[in-house]
């Protein structure tokens, strides 16, 4: 809720509106009308289709090939490979930071 600007000592914003007289209950609101509802008067309607009209058709596709089959050993083989791999990139990439790790904290400690 907001407060009107103006003098804050003017109290007029919160009087009871001049028709009605002290100690009255304020009159209650008309009811609202109920809006006439119509009743359904069924579908719009419709022309029909000319004679022998038919959606277009397509073509049915061919059935799709066969794909080649997959050398499981050889992928497993190449799986072991790349494994192996990041591993040897990891322990590398680990001792070097190792190393310098403890470069710095001897540089710090002498």
């Amino acid at each position: 809720m907001t407060t009107p600007s103006g003098d804050p000592t003017d109290h007029e914003y919160w009087r009871r509106p001049a028709d009605l007289e002290p100690g009255q209950p304020a009159p209650r609101p008309a009811a609202p009308a109920a809006p006439e509802t119509p009743g359904y008067q069924g579908p719009p309607p419709t022309t029909p289709a000319t004679t022998g009209w038919r959606p277009p058709t397509v073509v049915n596709p061919m059935a799709p090939r066969q794909l080649p089959s997959q050398d499981q050993d050889s992928i497993d083989a190449d799986e072991r490979g790349a494994r192996t791999l990041t591993y040897g990139i990891a322990m590398v990439g680990g001792a070097v930071l190792v190393i310098v790790i403890c470069l710095l904290c001897s540089r710090v400690l002498f």
